[in-house]
């Protein structure tokens, strides 16, 4: 089934040596039938065979990351989703957030499945369902990133008319899956691209490595409309957020400078300024975005446009691994940070043994702001 041991090579005794065999070298395509063979891009036949210890290591792995992402995502959209408090129009942006990472890992199943087995254990089928639930999580992840984005912008710089209703905040959300829907579904039929495996045959994406004008065209255009674009507006808005704030505190330092005081701002704390708090929150944002989905646009373009012998299937596997990593780390990011959300899971789950003060109101007020 798995973990295959060799041992038809070996001699035993004291003074056992390594018996040739003359047998060929296993390639990665070497346990996939004949009749499958098709479904499978060329560039994968010349690759040796990865090692049953790596596949074995690899589904460990996915195991650890569906456990962390589908407990820290699922208890968001729990907490979110039934508490009153927490029911805003910007937070609907952070379920959203939470439902894309929690579909990502719902597919691991299927990778681990495959590493188990070592290799296309379970076809086009499991190829297609797996690189579908990819396809529609990660370009929701983009544009729900952007969401977020241009909502936290018009607070901060329109505070009394740039509140989000709830149905505008639900017309983005079904844009974000809309927007998703056609670089889904066009793969899928081959309509435009299509699905096959990659790396280990363990995991599938978008064709990038077949060497014709057609699949040339979709990689280009995917990328630009759901990397690029996204990307570029994610990075404004929080560009805008973070001058904003920086100009706003240059303002009240230098009102402050002519009325002879030292600080504006009543109970002025010096543990931790509003611009670096800002700030903070702006390039983790931007660069968990930047980390988790550039691996892969870098990658598909060198396979389109570039070095195909640059692509070797442990470095088709890392963009994998970079997306299924941000999908655990984005609960606690958008959510984990925020406090009425952990005050919620602190009346629900004790156990956590999460020690959140009411906040005052002027305090919370700030907070949700920002």
């Amino acid at each position: 089934m798995f973990l295959h041991e060799n041992t038809s090579n070996l001699a035993f005794g004291p003074l056992a040596l390594p018996v040739q065999s003359s047998e060929p070298a296993r390639t990665l395509v070497w346990n996939v039938p004949a009749d499958k063979l098709h479904e499978i891009p060329d560039h994968w036949f010349k690759y040796p065979a990865v090692d049953s210890h790596v596949h074995f290591i690899l589904a460990i792995v996915y195991i650890l990351f569906m456990i962390f992402a589908l407990t820290g995502n699922g208890m968001v959209i729990w907490i979110f989703a039934t508490s009153k408090s927490l029911r805003s129009a910007s937070n609907m942006f952070v379920v959203n957030l939470a439902i894309a990472d929690f579909v990502m890992m719902l597919k691991a199943p299927i990778v681990i499945y495959n590493s188990l087995y070592e290799g296309y254990e379970l076809g086009l089928w499991g190829c297609q369902i797996f690189a579908t639930m990819g396809a529609y999580s990660g370009i929701v992840q983009a544009t729900t990133n952007l969401c977020i984005a241009y909502d936290r912008y018009k607070n901060i710089s329109s505070p009394l008319d740039g509140q989000m209703s709830k149905k505008k905040a639900f017309f983005f959300i079904l844009l974000t899956w809309g927007w998703a829907t056609p670089w889904t579904l066009m793969p899928l039929f081959e309509y435009w691209g299509r699905f096959v495996a990659e790396g280990f045959l363990t995991t599938c994406s978008f064709d990038f490595l077949t060497n014709t004008m057609d699949i040339k065209l979709f990689v280009f255009f995917i990328f630009t409309f759901s990397y690029a674009i996204p990307m570029f507006m994610t990075m404004f808005f929080y560009s805008q957020i973070v001058s904003q704030v920086f100009n706003h505190e240059k303002a009240l330092r230098k009102q402050a400078k002519k009325m002879n005081v030292e600080s504006l701002r009543s109970g002025d704390q010096a543990a931790v300024s509003a611009e670096a708090r800002i700030a903070k929150t702006a390039i983790t944002i931007c660069g968990l975005f930047v980390f988790s989905w550039t691996p892969y646009a870098v990658i598909a373009l060198i396979g389109a446009f570039g070095n195909q012998a640059l692509i070797t299937p442990l470095v088709s596997m890392v963009p994998a691994l970079c997306c299924k990593l941000v999908a655990c780390f984005d609960p606690y990011v958008y959510a984990i940070s925020h406090p009425k959300y952990r005050l919620e899971l602190k009346e629900r789950c004790a156990c956590l043994g999460i020690n959140e003060e009411q906040p005052a109101k002027n305090e919370d007020t700030k907070t949700t702001a920002a």
